[in-house]
């Protein structure tokens, strides 16, 4: 009889505990992680009771014990908003740069040598580019110089700090917190070599080195809702998950974690969404449709121009786009992107360290050249909106399906070609490029529309103990420009090339997709100047003269590189 009172005691007790929970917690308010911890606890506490029905060693501590264990998922349900996950990275790279080309000495002296000394400085635009095609004309340009640049070992630490909250089944939250440093720097701003890479600006600030300061890389919301049963659509506004999209996550060992394609768009900014998912509805898996828009330059704050204040006509730049999965089954899928820019500047709002500044008088017209051998930090700021810049690009994806003994069964490979437009409007007002008569892709005032094309592939091969090996390969026209400065290198965007890139890395998993281990090795082989930079026309490395490397050019980089990163 004592045996039966506890048992239906104890089943009472578990039943109100259980009862309490559903009716006290309304369901949609669980996040995924909750249920299952709730259903693991449920399981437990029924295992416990059918022990101890079976040794009857009831107790009122047992009971006490298993009535904590439920009120600790339920405090856990209740007070916990957002959920948050680590990923690090400690990496090392060894970066060889080949035949690199430099203007010699004696040009760049000429910039700092007074005009009555047969210099530049205080010369006028006329009587500089007359000077420079004179030079031109009759072979005078000293050669340019070549030579080979080493960084046996350069260390750096990615950290990120994933956020994302549940409100209910319609709204969440998404963010992302990001900090990304070289060894023994957190300066946070660079020396500008002529790459839009070496300014710290908008775009940028979290995806390249700059630093140990925490950048805030993405937040958003989305809203999320139905149109009767078979379409789906949302609608988003914040800081974009811009970065690290298709076909990126093959080398990152990741979910697919962001959008546009990142052939064409690889930049941090801020704008909104709305995407409609109707593949049901039409009977094509996965098809879905998003519209896009961004602002990529804001010009009425915080700069010399806010207001009309120096008599500039600078605007905005916008962005839009479409984004459409074709086809997704899971497994293959085909993909299509479509970006427009308006009036796109000679350059972002941003900070580097410049070698030189190049100043204007406008009462006189003339033009002073200083170097900064202080290695004084300059804000930079656009100074003319040159043109139109148009892209797209259609990205396949599959798996083949092979007998192994990895986790990682099947070969993955993905196929992508793009293409890109500029259509330039005025040469740059930025002294330095008005004088080399500089718009978008376009040099002495020479502005015509370019068509530029690129090809990405690659694969990645399952390996003996779930080890994965990868193959890729990308390679532009000589008017290809993208906008790709946020992609995470220490050279350069390597989907900005003109050229060819060759890489192959390899996968290790320590544990699961948590730990894991890569290294791998980049050949980098220019065919013309300018990559990645949309001001100048692109001058083939093999034909370039030393007006062409008033900046450093490179021509050939090898890079060799080893990670471990830690996911959880």
């Amino acid at each position: 009889m004592d045996h039966f009172k506890s048992s239906v005691k104890l089943w009472c007790l578990s039943f109100g505990i259980i009862f309490l929970l559903a009716v006290s917690l309304p369901l949609p308010a669980f996040a995924a992680n909750d249920i299952d911890e709730l259903k693991l606890e449920v399981e437990t506490l029924q295992k416990k009771i059918e022990k101890l029905e079976k040794t009857s060693s009831w107790n009122q501590d047992d009971i006490d014990d298993l009535s904590k264990r439920v009120d600790k998922t339920e405090m856990h349900t209740v007070s916990d908003k957002v959920m948050f996950n680590i990923d690090f990275r400690t990496k090392a790279e060894s970066i060889h740069y080949n035949d690199m080309r430099r203007a010699p000495a004696q040009l760049v002296g000429a910039f700092f040598t007074p005009v009555s000394m047969g210099g530049f400085d205080g010369a006028t635009l006329g009587q500089i580019q007359g000077a420079m095609g004179s030079m031109i004309a009759n072979n005078m340009l000293p050669a340019v110089e070549k030579y080979d640049a080493d960084n046996n070992v350069i260390y750096t630490n990615k950290f990120r700090l994933n956020m994302k909250a549940n409100l209910n089944p319609h709204v969440n939250f998404n963010g992302r917190l990001a900090a990304y440093k070289v060894f023994g720097d957190s300066t946070g701003v660079k020396f500008n070599q002529g790459s839009l890479g070496d300014v710290t600006f908008d775009g940028n600030t979290s995806s390249l080195p700059h630093g140990d300061t925490i950048h805030l890389e993405r937040a958003y919301f989305v809203y999320k809702n139905d149109i009767g049963d078979d379409v789906h659509w949302h609608l988003s506004l914040g800081r974009r998950p811009s970065t690290d999209a298709p076909p990126l996550e093959y080398g990152n060992y990741d979910l697919v974690s962001g959008s546009p394609l990142g052939a064409i768009i690889n930049w941090q900014f801020d704008g909104a969404s709305l995407g409609f998912n109707f593949g049901d509805a039409i009977g094509v898996p996965g098809a879905s449709f998003k519209l896009c828009y961004g602002v990529g330059f804001e010009n009425d704050y915080g700069n010399s121009s806010t207001l009309g204040y120096n008599g500039s006509d600078l605007t905005d730049v916008h962005l839009f786009g479409v984004i459409s999965d074709l086809f997704d089954t899971g497994t293959t899928r085909l993909m299509l992107n479509y970006s427009h820019a308006w009036d796109i500047t000679d350059g972002f709002t941003g900070l580097t360290v410049m070698p030189f500044i190049v100043s204007k008088n406008p009462a006189d017209g003339t033009y002073n050249f200083s170097q900064n051998t202080g290695g004084f930090i300059t804000r930079m700021e656009p100074s003319t909106n040159i043109g139109d810049w148009d892209a797209a690009t259609l990205l396949l994806s599959s798996k083949i399906d092979v007998d192994t003994d990895s986790e990682n069964e099947g070969i993955d490979w993905f196929i992508n070609g793009s293409w890109s437009h500029t259509n330039p409007s005025q040469v740059s007002k930025n002294p330095f490029y008005e004088i080399l008569g500089a718009g978008l892709l376009s040099s002495n005032g020479n502005l015509r529309e370019r068509d530029g094309y690129s090809i990405y592939t690659g694969t990645v091969l399952p390996m003996p103990f779930n080890g994965r090996l990868g193959l890729e390969y990308n390679w532009g026209s000589k008017y290809w420009f993208n906008f790709t400065g946020a992609e995470d290198s220490l050279i350069g965007s390597k989907l900005a090339v003109r050229g060819e890139v060759y890489e192959a890395y390899y996968i290790q998993p320590i544990y699961k997709h948590n730990f894991f281990a890569k290294i791998g090795s980049q050949y980098y082989n220019y065919d013309y100047t300018g990559s990645g930079n949309p001001l100048g026309a692109p001058v083939k490395i093999s034909e370039m003269t030393s007006l062409d490397a008033l900046n450093p050019v490179a021509d050939k980089v090898w890079n060799y590189y080893a990670s471990v990163t830690f996911r959880y």
